[in-house]
């Protein structure tokens, strides 16, 4: 792995190199005659093969053009294997169109446009490889290690427990005055340690020499705000979290952080049951699966996602629009309903489902889980939405959060922050599902399980967790067709 210039040479290097590599095997004949053969686009156009002063100039056009507007991945910065492919063909694109704008204008300089094709087209498929090549992590080490947490007693617990060079920590200034504020009619559990019993009675803790020698001689990289930027400034590649609680806000924000920069993250083993963890690990310290998902299965998941809501939203236009009419002649109120829901890492996001109850209905409840979900009558559903969450035709609009990725098609429903912490609340370790992206239907739903059961239900969904692919997902997709299919026969019988 390279960082600092080392990095920013490699990368702009090889990003010139395999340009002008990519031009040579564009502007080669064989290439040439190969491409407007089997192209169709290109069947009426002549090869056009570049010499001498031409090739010559294409060839720094092109690294000019390309290599430019490559400029922002020249700085070292962690990221998503995915992320760093799809940025890298999104730099490439944008200098191919720089240079496509050339030729248009039927510049002296400009590229035949087949050989423009072909140089795209290889850069596009062989200088990801190179960035991901270059910023590959270590694989007997964890590389650069930062320390993350707000207790600065848990910090100077695990510090002695990591195995590799730690650059800094990053820490709240206050924590290591409120750590001294606690009392000690309070105590935690002791966690063991390698052998060793550690104390976690923070008010004599606090006090105790050991923390401050372990936090003195290392560098405070800054408070937690500074996070994102301490990730990519330090290029760091592992985070140890060393949080007082793990089901806090602050502890997923930095589980968060570490997921969409590509940074590893490892929790004390204590905190196993509250993340997902990799298999095998036997030390003090565990890896946390921030990303579960295979990344060719991602890619074949996302496409999945996409071409199912946009055939579905297409399909359902005349359907859409049928509801529309009846809801406006049932009450008159409102279309759509919006509800904020808990996505990965503990993040909110906006659902959008066809009014089936009448308007405000929580305005006087509160956030409850309708009684319908555990077979009885609910007062505040109208007659349409009776109909429309009997047949599932009230969960049409999500189609639009699934293509705007902030759902899937299969994954575990999501609910809401308020049912989140309530069921927290109750010693259901819920916050597992944050690891992956909500979804429309799963296993869960498959099986008739609803917030009613969310021991139940969290278990369904930690088994698609463990057990999640592409083909995982088809069948609960094609089960759960089958059993809206089943409703609506059902229904209509029914009437």
């Amino acid at each position: 792995m390279l960082t600092g210039w080392r990095y920013r040479l490699a990368s702009a290097t090889g990003t010139a190199a395999f340009v002008v590599i990519a031009v040579l095997v564009a502007n080669h004949p064989i290439s040439q005659t190969a491409f407007t053969t089997v192209v169709p686009l290109f069947d009426r156009l002549d090869p056009e093969v570049l010499d001498g002063p031409s090739l010559r100039r294409a060839i720094a056009l092109s690294v000019l053009a390309i290599g430019g507007a490559a400029w922002p991945l020249y700085k070292p910065r962690p990221r998503r294997i995915l992320d760093t492919v799809v940025l890298v063909q999104k730099r490439v694109l944008v200098g191919g169109f720089a240079l496509a704008t050339l030729g248009y204008f039927k510049w002296s300089h400009r590229l035949p446009r087949a050989t423009l094709v072909m140089t795209v087209g290889l850069v596009a498929v062989v200088l990801p490889a190179w960035f991901l090549l270059i910023r590959a992590s270590p694989t007997d080490d964890d590389g650069r290690m930062a320390i993350v947490g707000d207790d600065p007693a848990q910090i100077a617990r695990v510090t002695p427990t990591v195995d590799a060079p730690i650059i800094g920590y990053l820490c709240p200034t206050v924590a290591r005055f409120a750590a001294s504020e606690t009392t000690a009619d309070s105590p935690e559990e002791p966690i063991a340690d390698g052998g060793v019993e550690l104390r976690h009675d923070d008010s004599a803790f606090a006090h105790d020499a050991v923390e401050s020698t372990v936090l003195d001689s290392m560098t405070r990289l800054g408070g937690l705000s500074r996070l994102e930027d301490a990730l990519v400034d330090h290029d760091i590649d592992t985070v140890v979290l060393a949080f007082r609680h793990a089901d806090r806000a602050e502890f997923f924000g930095a589980l968060d952080a570490c997921h969409e920069h590509g940074v590893d993250a490892k929790v004390h083993r204590k905190y196993a049951d509250s993340v997902l963890v990799s298999a095998g690990d036997v030390g003090a310290l565990v890896d946390v699966d921030l990303e579960p998902w295979d990344p060719l299965d991602h890619l074949f998941k996302r496409l999945f996602d996409v071409a199912f809501a946009g055939i579905g939203l297409l399909a359902l236009t005349p359907i859409l629009l049928a509801i529309v009419v009846a809801i406006k002649l049932d009450d008159g109120g409102s279309i759509l309903y919006t509800q904020d829901r808990t996505a990965v890492f503990g993040e909110s996001f906006p659902v959008y489902k066809f009014r089936s109850m009448i308007e405000n209905a929580e305005s006087e409840t509160g956030a409850t889980i309708s009684a319908e979900d555990a077979g009885s009558v609910d007062p505040r559903v109208t007659r349409v939405g009776r109909v429309l969450r009997k047949t599932h035709l009230d969960e049409i609009p999500q189609l639009w959060s699934i293509l705007v990725g902030d759902m899937s098609v299969v994954g575990p429903r999501p609910e809401r922050p308020e049912l989140d912490s309530e069921i927290q609340d109750d010693g259901i370790d819920w916050e597992k599902r944050w690891f992956v992206k909500p979804g429309l239907t799963g296993l869960a739903q498959i099986n008739d399980v609803t917030g009613h059961e969310p021991a139940k239900k969290l278990r369904y969904d930690l088994e698609y967790v463990r057990h999640q692919s592409f083909w995982f997902d088809v069948r609960i997709v094609i089960r759960q067709v089958w059993k809206v299919l089943s409703d609506l026969r059902e229904f209509a019988s029914d009437e």
